[in-house]
């Protein structure tokens, strides 16, 4: 808990944004919006981390183990492209849950956008790291 991203710049490029419309079956938005899916990846990106290195940190024994309990995220600005976005985030919280049939640790981490001072989004995710008895 506590632990803090790296951090750094994250940029939504025009031709990235219009790819990712497309792979979603979306068309594009107008005046230069970003499609919100981007907040799948970008935070995440943005703040100098891996998923690879989430799983490190998370001590997960393999890619199979880990679930997605939740994304909460939180708009306070649509997303633009070609805006540098500061990301930066870190661990909120982890614990080891256990139900008597299953053992597991729940890791949070939250990563929040922003355009200079202007808070843009946060990303809150809630994983599940599923443990060998």
């Amino acid at each position: 808990m506590g632990h803090r991203f790296a951090g750094g710049e994250r940029t939504i490029e025009h031709w990235e944004n219009f790819l990712l419309a497309e792979v979603c079956g979306g068309e594009q938005l107008p005046d230069g919006l970003a499609h919100p899916v981007h907040l799948f990846h970008v935070p995440i990106d943005g703040a100098g981390v891996t998923i690879g290195e989430l799983f490190d940190l998370a001590e997960a024994e393999g890619p199979d183990r880990v679930g997605l309990e939740s994304y909460d995220w939180e708009w306070f600005e649509p997303l633009q492209e070609n805006i540098a976005y500061r990301c930066e985030g870190q661990v909120l919280s982890a614990a080891r849950r256990d139900d008597g049939e299953r053992a597991w640790d729940e890791l949070v981490f939250s990563i929040d956008l922003a355009d200079g001072d202007r808070p843009v989004a946060r990303v809150t995710n809630t994983w599940q790291i599923w443990r060998t008895r």
